[in-house]
């Protein structure tokens, strides 16, 4: 236990200087918050998004496909994706090679609503990393997806 202020300051530094958790962290949670600003005035949410993301590239995902694309827990993304649906903004079918999967796209009005939210996301990337270059960027990347890799198998 520190003796005094100056000890817990000093542990407290140390453990900010050599804990990487603390700074992916808080990272994330200032960028959760300037997320949740920037979406809601367009009627989205953080969970919403990461559905629509998903769907960005593809034309069809099943449920599952998107819960781990986007990290959310599968009973957490079917319920994301029945408001969804609910709202028009993604539709779902049973996958043609397989009936026991459900499948999901967006809408026009859903890819109209991820294009604006994209818009937003990307001047918050473009103003959280004003003070990265394009190095630094691409090496943060890597880094961080070898750490996912990692951690994903300890799951």
């Amino acid at each position: 236990m520190p003796s005094s202020l100056t000890d817990a300051s000093r542990d407290t530094e140390h453990f900010r200087d050599t804990w990487p958790y603390f700074w992916i962290d808080r990272a994330n949670a200032y960028y959760m918050r300037a997320l949740d600003k920037r979406l809601k005035p367009l009627g989205i949410d953080t969970p919403r998004w990461r559905v629509l993301m998903s769907l960005y590239e593809q034309d069809y995902m099943s449920v599952s496909e998107i819960a781990e694309f986007s990290t959310l827990k599968l009973n957490t993304t079917t319920k994301i994706v029945q408001r969804m649906v609910a709202a028009g903004l993604v539709e779902t079918r049973v996958r043609p090679t397989d009936g026991r999967v459900t499948e999901v796209c967006l809408t026009g009005k859903g890819d109209d609503l991820r294009a604006k939210a994209l818009g937003e996301v990307n001047r918050i990337r473009d103003e959280s990393f004003y003070n990265t270059s394009p190095a630094e960027l691409q090496t943060l990347n890597e880094i961080l997806a070898k750490i996912s890799k990692d951690l994903a198998r300890m799951i």
